[in-house]
């Protein structure tokens, strides 16, 4: 399958957002911006116009993500673009690009990081984000689920 891949590096803009869906998969939204600077003579810098672009992340990802970063980070985001597109409670047919999140981590040219590396786990189970809640569901729902065979792909 062909995606349309992109890298940004940019700041986030608030914290990011963890919820998790009812079959138990953890699913996190955050939003970088990119502010393009270009020379201003030889004594600085002029800011351009930002971009904001609206990310999410899956699974362990979403969960490494929300704990690991905070509003002004910066950060490089890599994935592939999707388009999402709804009905507006007016009628209006709406549309926005996003990111579905491959790979995240902080910039290091202005911030260190020390990496702690984490056992594997079972991230079976992505739904909507719309019914997904804050916290764990308690177990999963059938049996499918507790063997990690249902529907576990994001909606793209």
């Amino acid at each position: 399958m062909n995606n349309l891949t992109l890298t940004i590096v940019g700041n986030l803009t608030d914290d990011p957002e963890l919820r998790f869906t009812p079959s138990g998969a953890a699913v996190c939204k955050f939003r970088v911006a990119h502010t393009p600077r270009t020379r201003d003579g030889q004594d600085g810098w002029k800011d351009g116009e930002p971009t904001f672009l609206d990310c999410t992340a899956w699974r362990q990802l979403a969960e490494n993500v929300a704990e690991s970063l905070a509003r002004g980070t910066r950060v490089i985001v890599a994935g592939r673009l999707r388009t999402e597109r709804w009905e507006s409670k007016e009628g209006e047919k709406r549309s926005k690009v996003v990111l579905d999140v491959d790979a995240v981590g902080p910039e290091l040219a202005f911030a260190t990081a020390k990496v702690a590396k984490l056992r594997r786990g079972n991230g079976a189970g992505d739904d909507d984000w719309t019914s997904a809640t804050r916290t764990r569901p308690s177990g999963p729902a059938n049996a499918e689920q507790a063997r990690g065979f249902a529907d576990d792909e994001p909606p793209f």
